[in-house]
């Protein structure tokens, strides 16, 4: 079945992670399983206003026009965060789990971790959400901090503003004060969860080299004027982005996986029968970059995935503004 993973289906070809009533289903029996009879209603409500937010229909908010951080890449970290979350609970000692009100703050933190790229109607100054890359999460931050007390959650506020974090690079991880060690813990198993369920994705590498980079160009992260008008340039196109890919997922496995985050996603391997499906589909995406970059075959990336953005056409868009973007930089 792996061989014919579709394009827009998880890692194990089993739930459709461009489908928001698709995950949240297949996230709110993981959640029965672990904590049982305890109440969902607050995560489910999370998952409407989340579709509502992302298609433009929550009252403010343009929706999401970010096209590689689009809806499907957030439920796809979702998912993968209720199994973190799931085979963690089932791993640890009593005194270190999470509890069932704990876990449900961590999904909801998951599922507006990237609400920080969605623009705001009265917004006059930015045409895509992608030119919030570089502060992206303190926006999802403060989002979260106005939104969970809609849901009843305040007195999460502290604690989901903080290890929202854990998915950016704004703030080092070991500046963020958490007093209780599982809260720390929660940060690591989101961060994880965003990393492993991207770079897992079956179409990762056409994804980077065709909206990555655009959103990099946006973003300031591509390229960037220096002092004395001088142009610093980061990734000087897609295919400059993807020869850099594979020492990017190595220092993240390195630094990250494996450093910050504590090798925290061995927890989804309780569900898997001892093997880690992640990891497997991110070494043969790399293994298959690296033949591609070998032989120069660029044609050898060939899918082309679905976008789920909250209009159509957004591609086009995005790759106009990338175009006029570059050109004022080297004007």
């Amino acid at each position: 079945m792996l061989d014919l993973r579709r394009n827009d289906y998880d890692v194990s070809n089993t739930v459709q992670v461009s489908s928001t009533s698709a995950v949240s289903a297949a996230v709110r029996e993981l959640y029965a399983r672990t904590w049982p009879g305890q109440p969902f209603d607050r995560v489910a409500t999370a998952f409407e206003d989340f579709e509502r937010l992302f298609a433009g229909r929550m009252p403010g908010y343009h929706g999401v026009d970010t096209v590689y951080h689009d809806r499907q890449h957030t439920l796809d970290m979702t998912l993968a965060m209720a199994r973190l979350l799931a085979g963690y609970e089932s791993l640890v000692p009593p005194a270190q789990r999470f509890g069932a009100e704990r876990a449900a703050m961590g999904l909801v933190t998951a599922l507006f971790h990237d609400a920080g790229y969605i623009r705001e109607f009265d917004d006059n100054q930015h045409r895509n959400g992608a030119e919030f890359t570089l502060y992206h999460v303190t926006r999802s931050a403060r989002f979260l901090a106005r939104y969970l007390p809609a849901i009843g959650m305040e007195e999460w506020v502290p604690i989901a503003t903080r290890i929202v974090h854990f998915t950016g690079y704004e703030i080092e991880l070991r500046q963020i004060q958490l007093a209780d060690p599982r809260d720390r813990r929660l940060g690591q198993l989101v961060g994880t969860a965003d990393l492993i369920a991207q770079m897992a994705d079956r179409c990762y590498l056409e994804k980077c080299r065709d909206r990555l980079y655009p959103e990099f160009v946006l973003g300031g992260v591509a390229a960037s004027g220096g002092g004395g008008g001088e142009l610093k340039v980061r990734y000087s196109s897609g295919l400059d982005l993807l020869r850099q890919t594979p020492q990017f997922v190595r220092a993240t496995r390195r630094d990250r996986l494996e450093g910050e985050f504590e090798h925290a996603y061995r927890y989804v391997e309780p569900l898997f029968g001892g093997r880690n499906p992640y990891l497997e589909a991110i070494d043969r995406n790399i293994e298959y970059l690296q033949r591609v970059l070998r032989t120069e075959r660029w044609p050898m990336l060939r899918r082309n995935p679905p976008l789920f953005t909250s209009a159509d056409d957004q591609l086009r868009e995005v790759r106009g503004l990338m175009v006029n973007r570059l050109k004022s930089l080297m004007s």
